[in-house]
């Protein structure tokens, strides 16, 4: 690799794109951390489970175009995943790096899939945690009746409103979206309320946002092929890693993901919903260090 630890601001495809490289000195096949969102950062990651994965691999972070620390692209229109998954290549490219592994979390799970369909040579295992299908019927079913579960009487009432007015899913989803407060959020995202706080606490702390930019370009411009559709064109080696509470992606699309592909396992999380990195941090360490064992 051309770089040693630290964190770096590398030009990749005409993007300033936030790096950091930690536990270079293990000589490992590097780890590349991809978040999750769209539109999110690494921040909590890095604090919380990546410096144990880096105790012995080497970990790369990098934060997607628009992203965190990343600067933005030039016009608002510029996120597609093909622009995604080039500006990983050309990241690699830039590192020196000619084989990694993937831990994506989130929408970085479909991400760490697509960029492995496009680059398969450049790819050794794939780590997915609670992956999404973002912008499938699937997704908007799971997320509906997540909010359904940790609703009090009056945004239950509201939700309720919602799914019986004379709308498609997706209309319906998004009104369900714009109801709910940070507190329902956090009881939707986790299982254990210690966590969610810790969880805000650190966003809070990063003074990193969510612009939503990424998410409305993606939604305007998606694959022609939906990644659903080529899933069992993935043969590496692929860990998902889910837990049982989750009702943001779910164990539901874990499910349909495990299935198409053709070389996957699923590990399930007894105590955590969509962030077993924090829920069950040791666990998940461990699991993800077995797995990336030569």
């Amino acid at each position: 690799m051309n770089y040693k630890d630290g964190k770096y601001q590398l030009l990749v495809n005409g993007i300033n794109h936030w790096v950091k490289i930690d536990g270079n000195q293990h000589n490992t096949v590097p780890l590349v951390i991809i978040h999750g969102g769209p539109g999110g950062n690494h921040y909590v990651f890095e604090r919380t489970a990546g410096p144990k994965l880096a105790e012995e691999r080497t970990v790369i972070y990098y934060e997607q175009r628009g992203c965190g620390r990343t600067s933005p692209p030039f016009s608002d229109e510029d996120y597609t995943v093909n622009m995604l998954v080039e500006d990983f290549k050309c990241l690699i490219d830039e590192l020196g790096l000619f084989n990694v592994d993937l831990l994506g979390y989130s929408f970085g799970g479909e991400l760490a899939l697509e960029i492995a369909f496009t680059y398969p040579d450049y790819i050794n295992k794939i780590i997915l945690s609670g992956p999404s299908l973002i912008f499938s019927d699937s997704v908007y079913e799971t997320q509906i009746k997540g909010f359904k579960t940790v609703a009090d009487k009056e945004l239950l009432k509201g939700i309720e409103q919602e799914l019986s007015r004379n709308l498609t899913l997706k209309e319906k989803w998004n009104n369900v979206w714009a109801l709910v407060d940070s507190d329902t959020v956090d009881r939707f995202l986790f299982q254990n309320k210690l966590f969610a706080e810790h969880n805000r606490k650190l966003w809070q702390e990063s003074g990193l946002y969510n612009t939503g930019l990424m998410m409305k370009a993606l939604e305007k411009n998606p694959p022609s092929t939906p990644l659903r559709n080529r899933l069992n064109k993935i043969t590496h080696n692929t860990l998902i890693l889910t837990g049982i509470h989750d009702r943001n992606t779910g164990l539901s699309i874990s499910n349909i993901i495990n299935r198409e592909m053709l070389n996957s396992r699923l590990e399930l999380f007894q105590n955590s919903a969509h962030f077993p990195d924090l829920e069950e941090e040791e666990l998940y360490v461990k699991k993800t260090l077995e797995f990336l064992k030569p």
